[in-house]
């Protein structure tokens, strides 16, 4: 969420930068509403000053034995009025409310000013690419031949955007997420966390997932009678959100940030509008596994914590040997919560494109704001908002995907890379 001042103090300059990122900010209506904001709060100011004022007149006229009957009447009415002021004022901060968690985080001044992908930045590239002049098989047809890769069998089970896995393609898709977590944990110190699955709407609005993404989640509802409404969950779309919730209306000692963690989950997404884009394979499913790795960061920090968690990412593609590019996503690009976004895509050398596998952001403080994450600063003793950093390191399935592709065979098979071997048992060949 937006600090409220710059919608207050500098709306235009903040609804310029908005417009970068395809969001146009009503001005009239926000001006209108805290117009009238502020004529409902001096309403109830006054009215609850008028009903104490009296209430005490009353008190001393009650002892004094005077008749408060017309009095007490005039309260009555005061107090009524007050009520329904409440109500309406109530009522208007909600409306308020609502439009601003609707409103993306405001992007850095260094992110390319663009409406759509085709205005990202390439940083990078890193690794050679597989020889694309042979005839390559691309993942779904190679999981086929090997007999390890069912998505007919799912289909029957669930529908379609699902998976079945075995023997070998299951071992290494296992192992991939154990040596990331590895990784993450020993070569740059995450602290790993298991977390829920499900999570109640406070957590999705902390994490900006509601309302923006409603549509894009899988909800559950108890069918039972004897349980409430209110016992409503959604299956994580990310780790990013059970796990920055777990610091959520926290106070933060300063020597403890940064505070690094991650995270391997199952995540769930219904992919609403996508369909007819990469719906055949392992890309784009309805259910699939992630790491996921979080910092919570001094607002001083958070430029260089992100160049250091994409780096994290990064590592594991080297590790693999798989061919990569960096790219910064522009303004139109960079996601609702992010200030500054980076995407690592990895080659795919039977359909000859990079695709991501990797999403790493800075969320500065919108998220922290949402939650209320503070730390107690150390020189002033004041509160502050951290800023929280994200990203995937990495997507497992895709990361399946690419070294399906890459170490594939001319006899079919798909060579196990080199540093997944001793967790493979020795296994060379799949």
């Amino acid at each position: 969420m937006l600090d409220k001042n710059l919608l207050k103090e500098k709306i235009y300059l903040t609804a310029k930068k908005l417009n970068y990122r395809q969001f146009k900010l009503d001005i009239k209506t926000l001006k209108k509403q805290e117009k009238y904001r502020k004529i409902l709060q001096l309403k109830v100011e006054k009215l609850q000053a008028e009903r104490n004022s009296k209430s005490r007149k009353i008190s001393v006229m009650k002892s004094n034995g005077e008749d408060i009957t017309s009095l007490c009447q005039e309260v009555i009415k005061i107090r009524k009025k007050l009520k329904d002021t409440k109500i309406e004022l109530d009522l208007l901060k909600n409306s308020i409310r609502n439009y601003e968690l609707l409103i993306p985080n405001i992007t850095n001044e260094d992110v390319p000013i663009g409406n759509n992908k085709n205005f990202n930045k390439e940083i990078l590239k890193w690794g050679n690419k597989t020889n694309c002049d042979k005839l390559l098989k691309n993942h779904v047809d190679l999981g086929k031949n090997i007999g390890d890769l069912d998505f007919s069998l799912a289909a029957k089970i669930t529908g379609s955007r699902f998976v079945v896995m075995k023997n070998n393609i299951a071992r290494l898709y296992r192992i991939l997420s154990q040596f990331m977590l590895e990784i993450h944990t020993t070569l740059h110190n995450y602290v790993e966390y298991y977390v829920p699955y499900l999570v109640n709407f406070e957590s999705l609005y902390g994490a900006g997932q509601l309302p923006k993404f409603n549509n894009d989640l899988f909800y559950t509802h108890f069918t039972n009678k004897t349980i409430s409404n209110d016992k409503s969950y959604a299956l994580i779309p990310t780790a990013e959100v059970p796990l920055i919730n777990i610091m959520r209306n926290k106070i933060i000692e300063e020597d403890k940030l940064p505070i690094k963690m991650v995270a391997c989950t199952p995540c769930f997404r219904a992919e609403a509008g996508a369909y007819g884009q990469d719906t055949k394979g392992l890309i784009r499913m309805h259910q699939f596994d992630k790491v996921e790795m979080i910092q919570f960061v001094k607002p001083e920090n958070s430029i260089q914590a992100l160049e250091d968690l994409t780096s994290h990412a990064e590592k594991i593609l080297k590790l693999l040997n798989l061919p990569y590019r960096k790219i910064l996503l522009c303004t139109g690009d960079t996601g609702f919560t992010s200030c500054k976004t980076y995407d690592l895509e990895v080659w795919l050398p039977a359909s000859k494109t990079y695709k991501e596998v990797s999403s790493c952001s800075n969320t500065s403080d919108f998220q922290s704001r949402r939650m209320k994450i503070r730390y107690r600063n150390s020189i002033n003793n004041k509160l502050e908002l951290v800023h929280i950093i994200n990203g995937s390191g990495l997507a497992i399935g895709r990361t399946l995907v690419a070294i399906m592709e890459n170490y594939q065979q001319s006899n079919g098979k798909i060579k196990v890379p080199k540093i997944l071997e001793p967790y493979m048992n020795g296994l060379t060949y799949i």
